[in-house]
């Protein structure tokens, strides 16, 4: 393994310790991140803009800070990178379309500025489906974001760029933002920890929006503590985001090793959640054994039939398009053409939802919320497979489409309830890719669902093992 390799290859925790000790240099740290950028992203696609000279400034400034007396935060020197709809000032974002391949914000999103307050180095800005309305990133302007375990299928979306820079260890961390399962779906399909918190948990403003009901800023890296200690340091309620909610403060790291002896958990077993390919399926059934042998009690719940889950999922679409089609509606009256085509038909076809649909969503939604606080009177957790499928080529149309229709089947819902919910890898199917397991709690509940996916983690291990891509 190289200098570079072993840098690189440092989970985001340790890297950070190092740093506080003094024993890692921040311009090491990140000099080795760009060199793997340059070696891999040309494979990749993962990185739609590489703001090297930026990251190195940075990262000295980063350096230089560490002689100086003072608190400093974990997040210190650690390079990462940002889905390209989190706006940056004077660095272009794109949000994967066309039409604004130049386009220079003047302000960057609030939590980029509470990244660079806390020290991180920004090492650029990452691939993602055209406005996020899509679960590939097979995108039509700036080319496919790749899967790391095989090229030749997909990162999945609409944050792959995020998910697959984090798998292939070009950055220690990524921001994502999440209307369907846009974190957790690319998570489960390139091998990664997502986690999708409460609505309202992370600010969303400078994030360009898709769904203002549904829109959740998320966050990638390759272990549960890492995620944590990312939530930890980026919980910070934003006055002048409206759709944040000031929600206690909480050390999301400080009970992550306490285990989940005695604790009930759901296990969704039904028609609905076991409609999967039979790989993910049995990595499901093993993960519920894991749990058990943990000192938890796994329950089979009937949780479609509970929750509504099919319906709500398929109503959260009316929302989403219809609030994206409000969004760009100057820009499709004038360019429809700038779009892509699965966007534009998506735009045209589920965006044009009546008020009474509409409606009808909007009120699903609330039913979603009050369906999760009843479940979580009885249970701890609930455990479903993250996704139907595993990743798909990006050469075969017909599986490109049904991957379209399925893949946010088992996460959609959890949008609309607004709860916190996480992918964790629970294995890898006979191709060599890689399977999430979803975890949810209540709302606010992160420090539960963060405790149970650490324990989890700890217990298998699958999140140690790295994608086949030269090191």
């Amino acid at each position: 393994m190289t200098v570079t390799s072993e840098l690189t290859h440092l989970s985001l925790a340790e890297a950070a310790r190092a740093i506080g000790k003094r024993e890692l240099s921040p311009v090491a740290l990140t000099e080795a991140h760009l060199r793997r950028i340059e070696a891999v992203n040309p494979h990749l696609n993962a990185f739609l803009t590489v703001t090297a000279d930026y990251a190195l400034e940075r990262a000295r400034a980063a350096e230089a800070a560490l002689h100086t007396v003072g608190r400093r935060s974990a997040l210190h020197g650690i390079p990462f990178a940002l889905k390209d709809l989190f706006e940056t000032k004077g660095i272009r974002t794109t949000a994967g379309a066309k039409f604004w391949s130049e386009r220079l914000p003047q302000q960057s999103a609030y939590l980029v500025e509470l990244l660079e307050r806390l020290g991180g180095v920004l090492l650029g800005k990452l691939n993602m489906h055209e406005i996020a309305l899509g679960v590939l990133s097979d995108n039509p302007h700036y080319g496919a974001c790749r899967n790391p375990y095989n090229l030749a299928y997909a990162a999945g979306g609409s944050s792959g760029g995020s998910a697959a820079a984090v798998a292939a260890y070009l950055c220690m961390a990524a921001l994502g933002s999440d209307t369907r399962g846009s974190v957790r779906i690319p998570a489960a399909l390139s091998g990664v920890v997502g986690l999708k918190p409460s609505y309202g948990r992370l600010s969303v403003r400078g994030m360009l929006p898709l769904s203002y009901s549904l829109d959740h800023a998320g966050l990638l890296a390759r272990t549960v503590e890492d995620v944590a200690l990312l939530l930890a340091w980026l919980a910070e309620y934003d006055q002048a985001d409206p759709y944040a909610v000031e929600l206690p403060e909480s050390d999301f790291l400080l009970d992550l090793d306490r285990g989940i002896q005695g604790w009930y958990i759901a296990l969704a077993d039904d028609e609905y959640f076991n409609d999967c390919e039979p790989e993910i399926y049995q990595a499901v059934q093993a993960a519920a054994s894991v749990f058990e042998a943990l000192g938890a009690q796994v329950v089979r719940l009937k949780a479609e039939a509970r929750l509504n889950v099919k319906e709500t999922t398929q109503l959260s679409r009316t929302i989403t398009a219809s609030e994206a089609a409000l969004i760009y509606a100057d820009r499709l009256q004038r360019e429809p053409d700038a779009f892509g085509a699965d966007v534009l038909a998506r735009l045209r076809s589920e965006g044009t939802a009546t008020a009474v649909e509409y409606a009808k969503a909007r009120r699903a939604q609330v039913l979603a919320a009050w369906h999760m606080e009843r479940l979580f009177e009885e249970y701890d957790l609930l455990i479903t497979p993250c996704t139907p499928m595993s990743s798909v080529p990006l050469a075969e149309e017909n599986a490109k489409a049904m991957a379209r229709a399925r893949l946010s089947a088992f996460t959609a819902y959890f949008n609309m309830a607004g709860v916190p919910a996480i992918s964790v890898p629970c294995g890898f199917n006979r191709q060599g890719l890689p399977i999430g397991l979803q975890l949810v709690a209540p709302y606010s509940a992160e420090s539960r669902l963060l405790r149970a996916a650490h324990a989890y983690e700890q217990a298998t291990q699958w999140s140690a093992k790295a994608p086949p891509l030269a090191v």
